[in-house]
């Protein structure tokens, strides 16, 4: 039997349709079996999906989800109501059914019943909605007061009137896996990408004022157990509260698009009982007075080297990367760079107060004087570079 030519080139076309869906199928099942596909879906995914939003685990997130399941049955109601209405008039007032149409027009009867029931049940509706929202926004009464300021890309937060401040960074393991070519597998990093080097620590069932600002563009804080969102803007302070019922570890990330590293800015709040709270401020107090006299003291250039790679870690290998290569044509290298390896006052101004126009952030107000002296003496002797000179701390503290 002789195919005809029409038919040939149909099977051929079948066929090569199927070998392309096995090839990606193929492919599929490779990544799969490689893990990929389930790493970059545990990444990406912060929680376990449901079929509802989580209750939370403060009072405004329990009540975000009364008011949701609230205004969640005012409309399978309504969508009863209607649509029963629909199906109804449809099976039993059909056509074929001999139903005849009525013809009507401005009808005042219709006219009030359609306007008057949707603003009966829109009132209802808004007044536990306003409830909440005049609640969520009631920061009065607190207990405690932070100031939270967003930068690229890191949280600086600060215990007013306890002269207790810090920045919270991702933490050197998730920043060194996600870098190109790392070589690590961030299945195997614990909390990739939502883990910080110095969490957010708050006293349990205490009501905590937060102040949100920035510094350089907008951000937003975002923990969802907590039950809302603030934008974190320059120039401006948002307010919020927060009051934790159970003491643990509640993550959350920057959920406003703030520029490059936007999704390496992540928040951690640990949550102590009152005692354990306590004893953990006595021991920030204590370790910033022992870094207000390590700053006063001239440091080993060793000891400045080590503390300035955790620094270089935690702060340039973004851009600049691990070995100080850089990224060309994007992030210029330390290795061999006339700022590493030329004047030292040069070096300073740069590292202090960034450079207008380039990516380059000043970072005066983000690290302490022993941490800028120890940055740049390990930029200047490390990472390919053999200048051989050092920053101390008091160099930086006079600057200031």
């Amino acid at each position: 039997m002789v195919v005809p030519k029409a038919h040939c080139s149909k099977r051929k076309k079948v066929k090569l349709k199927n070998n392309r869906e096995t090839v990606s199928v193929n492919k599929l099942k490779q990544l799969f079996a490689s893990g990929a596909v389930l790493t970059f879906m545990s990444n990406i995914a912060y929680a376990d999906y449901g079929l509802n939003m989580p209750v939370g685990v403060t009072e405004t997130s329990r009540q975000v989800y009364d008011l949701h399941m609230l205004i969640l049955w005012v409309c399978v109601a309504i969508a009863v109501v209607v649509f029963g209405a629909m199906i109804y008039s449809m099976i039993y007032h059909r056509k074929s059914q001999g139903a005849v149409a009525s013809h009507f027009h401005e009808s005042m009867t219709a006219e009030l019943v359609w306007t008057v029931i949707p603003f009966v049940i829109l009132v209802i509706m808004a007044i536990p909605a306003t409830t909440v929202l005049i609640d969520m926004h009631d920061t009065s009464e607190a207990d405690m007061t932070i100031k939270v300021t967003g930068y690229q890309w890191k949280w600086h937060y600060e215990y007013v009137g306890e002269d207790v401040d810090f920045f919270s960074t991702l933490d050197a393991k998730s920043n060194e896996a996600r870098q190109l070519g790392s070589g690590i597998d961030p299945a195997t990093v614990e909390n990739y990408l939502l883990e910080v080097d110095h969490p957010l620590v708050l006293p349990v069932g205490k009501k905590v004022r937060i102040l949100l600002t920035a510094a350089d563009v907008i951000h937003a804080w975002w923990v969802p157990d907590f039950g809302w969102k603030k934008d974190a803007i320059p120039g401006f302070v948002n307010e919020g509260w927060v009051k934790v019922d159970k003491p643990g570890v509640y993550r959350g990330q920057c959920a406003e698009l703030c520029g490059r590293d936007h999704g390496f800015m992540p928040i951690v709040v640990e949550v102590k009982s009152e005692a354990d709270y306590i004893v953990w401020l006595a021991a920030q107090k204590g370790a910033a007075a022992a870094a207000k006299l390590a700053a006063i003291e001239d440091l080993d250039p060793r000891e400045l080297k080590q503390k300035g790679k955790k620094v270089y870690r935690a702060n340039c290998v973004a851009c600049h990367q691990k070995k100080g290569e850089g990224i060309p044509g994007v992030f210029p290298a330390i290795t061999g760079s006339p700022v590493a390896t030329g004047d030292i006052d040069n070096h300073i101004n740069l590292i202090m107060n960034g450079k207008v126009g380039t990516a380059m952030a000043a970072f005066k107000d983000q690290l302490s004087d022993l941490e800028l002296a120890a940055v740049i003496t390990y930029q200047r002797n490390s990472l390919g570079n053999k200048v051989g000179d050092t920053v101390q701390p008091a160099e930086i503290a006079a600057l200031r």
